[in-house]
């Protein structure tokens, strides 16, 4: 403790190793994915570019298809963590777009740490060219919103299977988010600031979009 404050204790060295095992295999996979396609890419040839066995693959990931997310699923976890932290009344849309938008203000350095955001940028556009990640990137999708949807309804004391409402609001939220990432993917910036100000720039949007008459002035 230190001026009533607990400080976290750093990673033991074995913890360290393993985690730097894991960021350089994660690493090697999205270079080789993009480089050369994801169907054409063998595990042997991951562990290869690391110097180290199948095995010690496997211990870390389960499949190919688990390292195409591993970031995707750090950035969709720290969403659901500001979530849970958004104030009770704050309406649900606008903690959803507060929750987004810091996530994004703190995952940068923390992607930045496993990959570079050109090496994450090119992984999202292998993504979406190659048909079986893409299914893949839809089902989690669908998961990610069911789950999105249960926390809101808990938030708002509603029983999502009876009150449309959770439900509806995520779809639309998610909506928003699945087109700023398309844009991002395509566009020629790829920092975590564009996307974070893309993210805004629409979701700011949204409201405007479905409540007003797009005529008036």
């Amino acid at each position: 403790m230190t001026d009533g404050q607990t400080v976290e204790p750093r990673p033991g060295l074995r913890e360290r190793k393993k985690q730097r095992t894991r960021d350089a295999l994660l690493r090697a996979a999205l270079e080789l994915f993009t480089t050369q396609g994801y169907e054409r890419t063998t595990v042997d040839e991951i562990v290869d570019a690391v110097e180290v066995s199948q095995r010690t693959f496997f211990r870390y990931f389960a499949s190919k298809e688990e390292t195409t997310f591993a970031v995707q699923e750090m950035v969709e976890s720290r969403f659901i963590e500001e979530l849970r932290r958004r104030p009770a009344h704050e309406a649900p849309f606008e903690a959803m777009r507060r929750a987004v938008l810091c996530a994004w203000n703190s995952i940068g350095e923390a992607i930045e740490e496993v990959i570079t955001v050109d090496l994450h940028m090119r992984t999202y556009q292998m993504i979406e060219s190659t048909p079986s990640l893409l299914a893949a990137h839809m089902r989690r999708g669908i998961a990610l919103e069911n789950q999105i949807a249960l926390l809101i309804a808990e938030r708002e004391g509603l029983d999502v299977e009876r009150d449309p409402r959770p439900r509806v609001a995520v779809a639309a939220f998610s909506g928003v988010m699945r087109v700023t990432g398309q844009l991002w993917g395509h566009g020629v910036d790829p920092s975590v600031e564009a996307l974070r100000d893309l993210t805004e720039e629409y979701l700011d949007q949204l409201v405007p979009a479905l409540a007003r008459d797009w005529h008036e002035r």
